[in-house]
């Protein structure tokens, strides 16, 4: 993969240190750490808070290295999106080599010192999912399968499995069922955002289902990972996972996503061009905030389980 064509060497460099940050996409980044940090203090574990501290850091950094490795590999699509023109590397004001150099540097140091400061369960996770999403889904599958969103997801939904290994040591029901419901929510927060970015898709060659199949098509599929999503989500309120608190957050949003989904289903690209977009884009701010609501509930049951033994003990 070449760079000249982007980064061309009569081209002055002017980084600022806000381009290297940016690198790191910063916005991933704060799901990254929020749904590792629910991983790790919803465990049934004690941790010391500065151990705490450092793995979260440690997770953010791991996060950070594999978003400097897709923008370095991506540089060339990303040129031809508005949506990611002006990124540090296809900008041209981070040279290619410069992302390629920071994301390994930044790769190694997460994994080896998540495992010193934690355990090696815990680092092994993080350096599995650095490379699922540099190589299994930056370098082959976004680039070869409409279903890139859809397996590649599973890169964005291992931080709270990492977090809760990084308290425990191992993995749990607890742990999947909080891996599953960011990568079933994946598929159609991303679709959402196609289904209004479809030019940026279709200029960079990327298959994405709007490309590939057609915008009624991802309408379809919006719908169908919807009620599968909600059926995870209020299915882990039964579970130990779960409660009260969580379940009736949990009911409040799905009602919302599926209302929205299905509105997504019923329109066609008339309508959608009518009111730009305005029902997909409203779709995709929720599913925003589906999420982080979701793992703010599951955190808040296991501060009131430990705030119910604690109270137990006296």
């Amino acid at each position: 993969m070449s760079d000249a064509s982007l980064n061309p060497t009569d081209l002055e460099s002017d980084a600022q240190f806000g381009d290297y940050f940016a690198l790191l996409k910063p916005r991933v980044m704060t799901l990254v750490v929020f749904t590792a940090l629910v991983g790790l203090l919803a465990a049934p574990a004690e941790i010391h808070p500065f151990v705490a501290f450092c793995a979260i850091l440690f997770i953010a950094v791991g996060g950070g290295a594999s978003g400097a490795l897709n923008m370095w590999w991506d540089a060339d699509i990303d040129a031809l999106m508005r949506r990611t023109a002006k990124r540090p590397v296809p900008s041209g004001r981070v040279t290619g080599q410069e992302a390629l150099s920071i994301g390994l540097a930044l790769s190694g140091f997460s994994v080896v010192f998540l495992g010193l400061a934690t355990n090696w369960v815990a680092a092994g996770l993080l350096a599995f999912t650095i490379f699922f999403y540099v190589v299994i889904y930056t370098m082959w599958l976004k680039r070869w399968t409409p279903q890139n969103i859809v397996i590649g997801g599973a890169a964005g939904a291992f931080p709270p499995m990492i977090g809760w290994a990084a308290a425990t040591g191992g993995i749990s029901v607890e742990s999947l069922l909080m891996f599953s419901l960011t990568f079933l929510w994946t598929p159609p927060h991303f679709w959402a955002l196609a289904l209004f970015m479809r030019k940026d898709y279709d200029n960079a060659g990327v298959p994405m289902l709007t490309v590939t199949h057609g915008r009624p098509a991802t309408r379809r599929h919006v719908l169908i990972y919807t009620v599968l999503l909600a059926a995870l989500a209020l299915a882990t309120g039964f579970t130990s996972a779960g409660g009260p608190l969580y379940l009736s957050v949990a009911i409040v949003l799905n009602v919302m996503f599926l209302k929205g989904a299905w509105e997504i289903w019923q329109r066609d690209e008339h309508m959608a061009e009518t009111d730009n977009y305005a029902v997909e884009k409203s779709f995709f701010k929720l599913s925003l905030l589906y999420l982080f609501l979701h793992f703010g509930a599951l955190l808040a049951e296991a501060a009131v389980d430990r705030a119910g033994i604690l109270w137990a003990g006296f």
